[in-house]
């Protein structure tokens, strides 16, 4: 875990906390919303008093292998020794990849998982901060910076090592009141898969068992708030971004389950926001992990996992199995119409694409094994 700093008003802490770790500083930010709240310049402001260098960077969507490269030219040329990240998990990512490349010698690409030439990394980096401005992918508790290039020929991987995880995360409530629904409902989606998946791996344990139904609690209090009369109530938003910081730390754990493994292959072919993906594949993905998990002879641990997620979002504890599971499938459905959850073919994914996306998905953490045919009736059910 890093270094954390959560509750309203923590991004007053940043310049202190920057203060300790070097003296040439890279921030990267995402679009101009957060420079136009006026924290930015009050930021640069303070920098500037302490006598701290610094960069600035945006960073528009998935970050690319050439959108790393040309940051980490950048922070080279004026000796950046640390790096700090202020934005949703996509700015996270980038941030922590430009941490984690400014002391290597080869591009970014030779060191993502799959990649041709593929080189372990050693670890070295330098200080590396994350400040999440939305709630989703927990990336400022992770190891792992997810790295895409969409096309024929796309991908979408990660960086990981490690050592990767942010040296300090500096959670405040207060920057997330202004995203708005759409961002909130994608990113929150991503919180909440990360927790059910977690929640349901077969690599689970009784730590990320704890964390895990721990975050779907909070979540489950507040999303809907959060996504509605409650988005600028910064003690709704806490109860949200909570949840996300322990998706990042469950998924680190316990790994993810066939929504991700779609993220992978879906991401890496279409310009599909990641958040929105996982929301509108989670509950066909759920049931049919129920369906099959109710004809496997060693499923029945599983489903009642399932059911206490459902008792849990419908406040019913100890709700049996078949009725509990029933339950959270309906209030993932519940959801995904209430949210406006776009369809697949919103972004271009089309009947004709089912056959390939559903031969190169793979997840190693799902809680049962889901043959093709399986994996086609789920994206069919979203097209």
């Amino acid at each position: 875990m890093p270094s954390l700093h959560f509750g309203a008003g923590s991004f007053s802490f940043l310049p202190k906390l920057v203060s300790g770790y070097g003296r040439n500083l890279m921030v990267v930010t995402g679009s101009r919303s957060f420079e136009a709240s006026g924290r930015l310049e009050w930021l640069l402001g303070e920098l500037r008093m302490a006598g701290i260098g610094y960069l600035h960077c945006r960073v528009q969507g998935e970050p690319s292998p050439e959108v790393i490269d040309a940051a980490v030219a950048s922070g080279r040329k004026v000796g950046t020794d640390m790096v700090i990240a202020i934005g949703g998990g996509s700015v996270i990512d980038a941030g922590k990849a430009v941490s984690a490349m400014l002391l290597q010698d080869y591009p970014v690409e030779r060191f993502i998982e799959g990649r041709p030439g593929f080189l372990e990394h050693d670890g070295r980096k330098v200080p590396f901060f994350a400040v999440p401005t939305t709630s989703g992918t927990g990336s400022e508790a992770t190891n792992n910076a997810v790295i895409s290039r969409v096309g024929a020929d796309g991908f979408k991987r990660s960086l990981r090592h490690p050592a990767f995880v942010p040296d300090v995360a500096v959670v405040d409530p207060e920057l997330i009141c202004s995203a708005p629904r759409n961002l909130t409902v994608a990113s929150g989606m991503d919180a909440f898969t990360q927790l059910l998946e977690a929640w349901v791996s077969p690599f689970a344990s009784p730590y990320t068992d704890l964390l895990a139904f721990h975050g779907m609690e909070y979540f489950n209090r507040s999303f809907i708030k959060a996504c509605s009369d409650g988005a600028a109530d910064s003690a709704v938003r806490a109860d949200i971004a909570y949840a996300a910081l322990l998706s990042g730390v469950v998924l680190g754990n316990a790994g993810l389950g066939i929504v991700h493994g779609f993220a992978s292959s879906v991401g890496g072919a279409f310009d599909i926001p990641h958040g929105v993906l996982c929301a509108t594949l989670l509950a066909e993905a759920t049931r049919e992990n129920i369906v099959q998990l109710q004809h496997s002879e060693s499923g029945y641990s599983t489903l009642r996992k399932y059911a206490a997620a459902g008792g849990l979002l419908n406040g019913i504890p100890n709700v049996g199995a078949a009725e509990g599971c029933r339950m959270l499938v309906e209030r993932l459905e519940e959801w995904q119409d209430a949210l406006d959850i776009p369809l697949l073919g919103v972004y271009g994914i089309g009947v004709e694409d089912v056959e390939t996306i559903a031969s190169v998905t793979r997840s190693k953490s799902n809680p049962v094994d889901l043959q093709p045919d399986c994996l086609k009736k789920i994206l069919l059910a979203r097209i």
